[in-house]
């Protein structure tokens, strides 16, 4: 039996080189078959089912290109700190939790900015006790590097004032907050999710995503690997409704060797990459820089995974087919991350693997150069809130940070996404800080480093693909996998159309 055949007639951006423009695209066993004229596709398939958009825009799908997808379900559900601008209103929406949420049950939430909150320091335990006595409360910074915890969540972690900060990360004095991996302390005492919770989790994450216009997701390797797992249970089963490149953290690369887990195109699920954590974020003053350091003098920030680790667990993820990925924050991060992959690129290149860089935030002018042939996975969205701290913390690194139009004439590939829960999954915002590069001041961070909507475009679609080495992807040409989104203008709203 021959597969149906349909037309799509709209106004498409194909980002295809060879043919740029298109007012129609055929359609059929979930590939593109052709792009052209409406009379050039209509002499093709005559009886084809003809899906008629002319009043929208066509272009290849929205890709997401740095997310944790299961903790974003996840975080659809617990108490949202984004937009918090003080104690008292962290405070409030964690007591209107404490209200509707049984005695001794774990409260979570996330998205507050330490910097938004009108304290000269860390806040304390004993702010969160004056609204959850009883229910263990655990906050997480916007950045994921910091959280804030009640006195009843400490004592069921153990901590108190004589335990030792652990091994890449702090326990901040008085007690409250936790930076890097000190969080896990705390993050370990909440009951692990069961396999119906994670499964729940991942399904409302994926949907939300499709619900939003996006076709694929890179998903990190932050979370346990459980997590990953339950999407790929999804696509067994043929309910995710979007292509997933997952991540696995670079301690269970052994795991990964064991099950003969490596890079398998084809299908919605993929194990693609490894992940490593070169520093922490800005927000926490954890991202780690170059003398002089922060302004405030609060030092250089920290190291987390040595540069020789990378560079050694990242030749075993090569040799597995596995694209290592690599956070790096501050300009001293990405410089010893660059001087790591220095090392990584003969191996990458003879298996056709693009190393990663995620989030390459701040920058020194001679290691811009050293991004040719990389991938940038940014996320514009930060910037907004970013802005002001940048000024405030490194002035000095104004000029190359989030510096999308330097890593874009350097050769980097550019692949946008949100990090969220850390930023909503919002494209428009993303269209809007790498365009204008205003940001929650009101004032513009670096704007010689404006992107044009169709840089964006290309970041959102095309560079995650490039990324996770789909070439059938974010393109519309015959044999490029049919998943589009549809626009009423370029930025604007959108859905997603996969056929």
């Amino acid at each position: 039996m021959t597969q149906p055949l349909t037309v799509i007639h709209a106004l498409t951006l194909t980002l295809d080189d060879a043919r740029p423009e298109a007012q129609a695209v055929l359609v059929g066993g979930g590939r593109v078959l052709a792009a052209g004229s409406r009379e050039e596709v209509g002499a093709l398939a005559p009886r084809a089912q003809v899906l008629d958009h002319r009043d929208l825009l066509l272009t290849p799908g929205l890709a997401e290109a740095h997310i944790h997808l299961v903790t974003h379900g996840f975080s659809l559900s617990e108490v949202p700190l984004h937009g918090a601008r003080s104690v008292a209103e962290v405070q409030a929406r964690v007591a209107q939790r404490v209200m509707n949420t049984p005695p001794g049950t774990w409260i979570r939430g996330g998205g507050f900015l330490l910097s938004e909150l009108g304290l000269s320091g860390y806040p304390s335990a004993a702010l969160l006790d004056e609204v959850s006595p009883h229910h263990p409360v655990l906050l997480y910074s916007r950045d994921l590097h910091l959280s804030w915890a009640n006195s009843a969540a400490l004592r069921l972690a153990g901590i108190h004032d004589g335990t030792p900060d652990p091994e890449g990360g702090r326990i901040v004095r008085p007690l409250g907050c936790l930076l890097e991996h000190a969080s896990d302390l705390v993050a370990r005492a909440i009951p692990v999710p069961t396999e119906a919770q994670y499964l729940a989790a991942a399904r409302a994450g994926a949907d939300d995503l499709a619900a939003r216009g996006y076709v694929s997701a890179h998903t990190m390797a932050f979370e346990p690997v459980e997590a990953p797992r339950a999407l790929q249970t999804l696509a067994q089963r043929g309910e995710l409704p979007l292509r997933v490149w997952a991540c696995l953290p670079h301690d269970r690369l052994g795991h990964a060797r064991a099950l003969g887990l490596a890079r398998t195109p084809g299908g919605l699920f993929q194990w693609g990459g490894v992940k490593f954590f070169a520093d922490g974020a800005l927000g926490s003053r954890t991202a780690w820089l170059h003398a002089p350091g922060f302004a405030d003098g609060s030092g250089t920030g920290m190291p987390l995974d040595p540069p020789d680790l990378i560079a050694d667990l990242g030749r075993e993820a090569i040799e597995l087919g596995l694209t290592p990925v690599t956070h790096a924050i501050g300009d001293r991060a990405n410089t010893e991350v660059l001087n790591a992959y220095d090392r990584l690129r003969p191996h990458a290149g003879a298996r056709g693997i693009r190393l990663r860089v995620e989030h390459a935030q701040h920058l020194r002018p001679e290691d811009v150069p050293r991004f040719r042939g990389l991938t940038a996975s940014v996320q514009p969205i930060h910037l907004q809130a970013d802005g002001p701290m940048i000024r405030d913390l490194m002035p000095h690194l104004e000029g190359l940070s989030y510096a999308f139009r330097s890593l874009k004439d350097a050769g980097a590939v550019l692949a946008f996404g949100s990090d969220a829960p850390v930023a909503p999954p919002e494209y428009r915002a993303n269209f809007a800080a790498a365009i204008t590069r205003v940001d929650d001041s009101g004032a513009r961070l670096a704007p010689e480093q404006a992107l044009t909507e169709l840089d964006v475009l290309h970041a959102h679609t095309r560079g995650p693909a490039l990324a996770a080495g789909w070439d059938d992807e974010g393109i519309i040409r015959p044999g490029a996998r049919a998943a589009f989104t549809l626009w009423d203008r370029l930025g604007g709203n959108a859905q997603a159309l996969v056929l």
